[in-house]
């Protein structure tokens, strides 16, 4: 199956620290790869060099076969690729419903019907549905880890960056986001997953890439 995501020799420093050196991988269309490593390898880093939030020293990031180096998040996001950031920051006043139509803003522009029934959708496997009227702000840990996911998929992803999702969750949480995003997997989503929770990586994956100082 053909590349979704290509990183070509990225590397990226900060003075005199290479946090990524000369990396390089490649993410098919469909799957699930997760990535492991020790705090201070560099996943973050390379999870925001991907996103846009960094932009690499050296080497090539393409994307549905465009080098996308230059371009910055929005745009990327535009193209297809979500992200959900390890620590939730829903917009706390506003319910869940709101956070979700806000979020699929930034995936483009789209009849206001057709947001409202796709995010219906998001919130049903998410099983966020329940509380769609409840205000972010006031749910527990697991349910703004669906939020952020769900705020994610709301963006239209075709590859959607999970940086530690399954962080801080109880075994039994854990098993249950794993549970929703098998399902999304099913839904032919691409998925690169940064994960300490190492079960719940195992659950999911289809491959795993280690990374070590870089």
């Amino acid at each position: 199956m053909a590349a979704i995501l290509t990183l070509v020799a990225v590397s990226k420093s900060f003075g005199a620290l290479r946090v990524t050196d000369g990396i390089s991988f490649a993410v098919a269309e469909g799957e699930t790869l997760g990535i492991l490593g020790p705090n201070g390898a560099g996943k973050t880093t390379l999870f925001n060099l991907v996103s846009g939030q960094l932009r690499p020293d050296a080497g090539r990031i393409e994307f549905q076969g465009r080098d996308i180096v230059r371009d910055p998040p929005h745009r990327r996001c535009r193209m297809g690729m979500g992200r959900a950031y390890q620590i939730p920051k829903p917009f706390g006043a506003m319910t869940v419903f709101e956070n979700l139509v806000t979020a699929a803003a930034f995936g483009g522009q789209r009849r206001e019907k057709d947001t409202y029934d796709e995010a219906v959708e998001i919130l049903r496997a998410t099983r966020l549905l329940g509380k769609a009227n409840r205000r972010a702000g006031g749910l527990g840990l697991l349910d703004r880890k669906r939020l952020e996911l769900a705020r994610a998929l709301a963006t239209r992803p075709r590859l959607l960056l999970l940086d530690e999702i399954a962080g801080g969750l109880t075994e039994h949480e854990a098993r249950e986001l794993v549970e929703e995003l098998r399902r999304i997997k099913t839904s032919g989503v691409t998925m690169l997953w940064i994960e300490h929770v190492v079960h719940a990586l195992f659950a999911v994956a289809d491959r795993l890439l280690v990374v070590h100082s870089g």
